[in-house]
Parts: C-alpha cells; sequence; structure tokens
C-alpha cells in the first residue's frame, strides 16, 4: 500500500497503482495477442488505446514509447510461455520423461493457439532477426533461454544414463527445436494440426535411437 510521511495508508494511491496494473495486464494481455499475428511493429499505444477504450495518455504513461510496448509485450509472452511449457515440463523428474515433457508441452503450446497465431517467438523473431536495438536483444536473450533449457533437459537425462554418453547435446536440442518450429510453421500456413503429430514421432524415435534403453523413452498413445 502506498503510505504518507506520518505512516498512514494513502488508500488513494494504493487504488491507482492496482488501477494502474490492471491496465497494464489487460493492454499486454492484447498486444501479445496481436504480436503474434501481426508482428511486434503492428503495435501502437494509439491503436491499443483504441481497440480497449481507453485513454492514449493513459496507455503512454504506462509504457512511454512503442519501443516499451514492444518490449513489455515479449516479457509477458515469456511469463505465459513459462507457465504453459516449461514450469509444467519440470514438474516431471529429470530424464528422458522430463525432455519429451518439455516437447510435448511446445506442441501442444503451439497446436493449441495460446497466441492466435502460433508460437509467438517463433513469429516475431523473424521480424526482428536481421535488426539491431533492444526489441532485437530481448528477443536473442529469450531464444538463447529457451535452447538452454532443451539442453539442460538433455544433459540431465545424460547424466541420469537415460541417454548415451556420448550424446551430442548441442546437436539433439537443435534439432528437436527444428522440428517444433517446421510443426508449428506447417500448421499455421496450412492450417493442417497433423504437423505436431509428425513431430513427436520424429522426436520420440530421436529419443529411442539415443537412449542407454529405449524402453524407457517415450510411446505415443
Amino acid at each position: 500500500m502506498g503510505t504518507r510521511a506520518d505512516g498512514t495508508v494513502d488508500t488513494k494511491l494504493d487504488g491507482r497503482v492496482e488501477r494502474g496494473n490492471q491496465t497494464r495486464r489487460l493492454v499486454l494481455r492484447r498486444t501479445v495477442d496481436i504480436a503474434s499475428v501481426e508482428g511486434l511493429d503492428a503495435l501502437s499505444v494509439g491503436r491499443i488505446a483504441t481497440e480497449l477504450k481507453l485513454s492514449k495518455s493513459g496507455v503512454f504513461a504506462l509504457f512511454g514509447s512503442k519501443e516499451e510496448l514492444q518490449l513489455a509485450t515479449v516479457r509477458a509472452a515469456g511469463r505465459i510461455f513459462l507457465d504453459n511449457v516449461v514450469d509444467p515440463a519440470h514438474q516431471s523428474p529429470p530424464g528422458l520423461g522430463r525432455v519429451w515433457q518439455l516437447c510435448a508441452r511446445w506442441l501442444d503450446y503451439s497446436e493449441q493457439r495460446i497466441f492466435p497465431g502460433g508460437c509467438f517467438f517463433y513469429g516475431v523473431i523473424a521480424e526482428f532477426d536481421a535488426r539491431e536495438g533492444a526489441v532485437h536483444d530481448a528477443l536473442v536473450r529469450a531464444n538463447r533461454d529457451w535452447t538452454g533449457q532443451v539442453e539442460r533437459c538433455l544433459t540431465e537425462a545424460r547424466d541420469t544414463g537415460e541417454l548415451h554418453p556420448d550424446t551430442d547435446v548441442p546437436q539433439l536440442a537443435f534439432e528437436f527445436i527444428a522440428l517444433m518450429e517446421t510443426a508449428n510453421a506447417h500448421s499455421v500456413l496450412h492450417d493442417e494440426p497433423d504437423a505436431y503429430r509428425r513431430a513427436a514421432v520424429a522426436i520420440t524415435a530421436r529419443l529411442r535411437a539415443a537412449a542407454t534403453d529405449p524402453s524407457l523413452a517415450p510411446r505415443l498413445p
């Protein structure tokens, strides 16, 4: 709560802060959806204010610039991604099961259209990959974090003895991410959900080939 110098609670200030936080959440839920379909360049303070029937000055006060709106949108998308993919996968113990859960959760996240344009990051990275600036750098970090997450899960599986000790972790992570992103792109472009099944089949086949005991590898229903 906001407090005055005399220690008493300023409920009016506290209410304004909470309303500001609610407005920020409302704006970012809309911007991540827009950006997943149209790209981050489609975002503007004026557009968001009009669509959500907010004052332009109020939205500007929350973000200050188009770039900050874009950066906040990337951060918001990252939190949604963690909630839907990474955190649920880590409920499984380290090993092949966690690797598979991470990949399966990613495929579900794209197929279920948590973002209407499919994977949020697949689209906006293509938009900014050849540019420079703060948004490009934020997307680079997000991409590296995701690759690092896949590599860590594979390394854990190797350390538990469920993957062969000579497994090339970066190579396997590259292949899995490529399969997932191809499924996303194919599904979004052609509206063909079978792409996710094909990716899942390929990922499980690679896991079985790299596993010390193929019976430990996940099997599709």
